[in-house]
């Protein structure tokens, strides 16, 4: 039998491994593996990603525009299920530094794999009355100028979808 060669794990599949890891609860009289990555991790954006974001800062007139929300046609199609969402990402139970590195990386290799239309599902928050941390932070940093270049607009999904729990996020054409 031959042995397929040993994968090297990238950042992100690091932190993304080490996210399942924590909520996993070992069988009886096994002991917990050590993860490799303690405390917050942050992952520094590939050259790729700093290569445009330099470009749009040195060229103030090509900025992207901020975030707009979807218009009612899409957002119909989308919750009728005309329009396909290719991919989704879901944020719960996370800390904003963990759900921050997952949506930016998980936008990143969505624009750069030409999708159009994302689900990102934020939850809706505690049951004490209050609205969820994510729920508020999110469309946040939907328009802040990091996440401008791959996103080109959002809004609430549809009930069946998540509600007020989740966005639809259109992504920007590749160029």
């Amino acid at each position: 039998m031959t042995r397929r060669p040993q994968r090297i794990l990238s950042d992100e599949d690091r932190v993304l491994w080490n996210l399942v890891a924590r909520t996993a609860v070992p069988l009886k009289g096994r002991a917990a593996p050590k993860m490799d990555l303690e405390g917050p991790v942050e992952i520094a954006p590939a050259p790729s990603v700093a290569a445009p974001a330099l470009a749009a800062a040195q060229q103030p007139d090509k900025k992207p525009s901020p975030p707009r929300h979807l218009d009612r046609p899409t957002l119909d199609k989308l919750a009728k299920g005309r329009l396909p969402i290719e991919a989704r990402v879901d944020l719960h139970g996370m800390t904003q530094d963990e759900a921050y590195s997952l949506l930016f990386s998980f936008l990143h290799r969505a624009h750069a794999s030409g999708l159009r239309y994302v689900l990102v599902i934020t939850g809706k928050g505690s049951s004490s009355g209050g609205d969820g941390v994510l729920r508020r932070s999110v469309p946040g940093w939907l328009a802040t100028p990091a996440f401008r270049m791959f996103v080109s607009s959002h809004e609430h999904a549809a009930r069946h979808h998540g509600g007020s729990g989740a966005l639809y996020v259109r992504l920007r054409k590749v160029r």
